[in-house]
């Protein structure tokens, strides 16, 4: 059993490479069994990358999972501490207002018994006045009578009453009402910025205070700037990454990528190795005849033809197509034509919490292209798409 046939995949003798399996590709033993010795190498280096690969993932995994604790940890730490100081900053008032209220009703108390321990005294005064009037007048001698009546029907003056201005449990409504009136904007305030803080897959955005508007020059987009490089594991095999990843290139050569369930199989499309949340705005240099760049989330479809892998044509991706003459934009097939002046630099904001993506032509002037309002779910990727050879497209270092 010295022969191999390929035609039947089975060990055969000699007799039978002359008889049975005459007119079949056959071949020594030894020969098939270098040729599958080889395969067999490079199936186990194969093999090889790809623990080498899983292990890197399983420990930015790892690097991920310590992160968003120690982000969580910190976030709890962070909150319970504004939330102290805004405790103890309403206890403050609290106590403000009630010492207030209890000083102001110490003079008012004070200002009423001092006018009550007068009327008070202008009572006893009265009494033993009509006392004196009341003798008097069952004096029987005249002469006496009118003798002792001059003094006795003196009064004094009455003491001023004016100040009198009795309003049962008013005196304080004034307070009452202007702390009703803060507690109703708290509530209101909690009500409406409370939405502001979300879980955005596995990342939170905090923004208690009210949105900042969207940039409008360069320079405030800078501020966004965002490095992006992209993600072998994705890439087509006939992209050639460069550039530190940041560049791709459309080539008619088959790439060395090891196998990846990340990979797109049919699509020539790549996506970053970064998540984008939040604020972000990057910009992209590109040469050639037409060029696709787009956002889409990780769980987009990788494997096939069908429109669930390819950006814009599904509903978990957004994409600009860009051409020497004329730019479109699509999403879930839906194509919207646009127009704008030619430029090989384009640049694409995302705030990603309000939802807005705009894409913009970059040269002397930025010009907006398209603007798309949404709702993000999850974490955005960049994305470039080629449809021609030798297209080529880079991310721009920006800082």
């Amino acid at each position: 059993m010295k022969m191999f046939c390929r035609t039947d995949q089975q060990s055969i003798c000699y007799l039978c490479s002359v008889d049975e399996h005459k007119g079949h590709d056959t071949v020594s033993a030894a020969a098939e069994r270098t040729e599958r010795q080889r395969e067999l190498e490079v199936s186990r280096l194969n093999i090889q990358q790809r623990i080498q690969d899983r292990e890197k993932d399983v420990k930015l995994l790892q690097q991920e999972v310590e992160a968003v604790s120690l982000s969580a940890d910190k976030a709890v730490e962070d909150s319970e501490k504004i939330f102290t100081e805004l405790i103890r900053l309403l206890q403050k008032r609290s106590s403000d207002v009630k010492q207030q209220i209890r000083s102001q009703q110490e003079t008012e108390v004070s200002r009423v018994k001092e006018l009550q321990e007068k009327l008070q005294q202008e009572i006893t005064e009265l009494k033993r006045k009509d006392a004196e009037l009341k003798q008097l007048s069952h004096t029987e001698d005249h002469n006496q009578f009118l003798h002792n009546y001059p003094s006795v029907s003196q009064l004094s003056e009455p003491t001023d009453s004016s100040s009198i201005n009795i309003r049962p449990l008013r005196y304080f409504e004034d307070v009452t009402a202007a702390v009703s009136e803060l507690r109703d904007k708290l509530q209101d305030i909690l009500r409406d910025k409370w939405t502001n803080i979300s879980l955005t897959g596995t990342e939170m955005d905090v923004l208690l205070s009210v949105p900042e508007p969207e940039p409008k020059t360069r320079a405030e987009f800078l501020q966004y700037s965002r490095e992006i490089t992209l993600d072998p594991n994705t890439a087509y095999t006939y992209l050639l990454l460069s550039e530190g990843n940041r560049k791709a290139t459309y080539t008619r050569q088959q790439q060395s990528y090891s196998s990846h369930p990340d990979r797109f199989t049919v699509w020539s499309q790549v996506l970053s190795r970064e998540s984008l949340t939040g604020r972000c705005y990057w910009e992209v240099d590109w040469r050639g005849t037409e060029f696709r760049i787009a956002v889409a989330y990780k769980n987009i479809s990788r494997v096939g033809s069908s429109n669930e892998c390819g950006f814009g044509y599904n509903d978990k991706s957004w994409m600009l197509i860009c051409s020497t003459t004329s730019y479109a934009f699509y999403f879930n097939s839906i194509r919207t034509p646009i127009s704008g002046p030619g430029s090989s630099r384009v640049g694409v904001y995302l705030d990603h919490r309000a939802g807005i993506l705009s894409f913009y032509s970059v040269s002397e002037t930025m010009t907006l292209l398209h603007r798309v309002q949404t709702t993000f779910t999850q974490p955005l990727y960049a994305g470039l798409c080629f449809y021609h050879d030798g297209v080529t497209a880079e991310f721009c270092k920006l800082k």
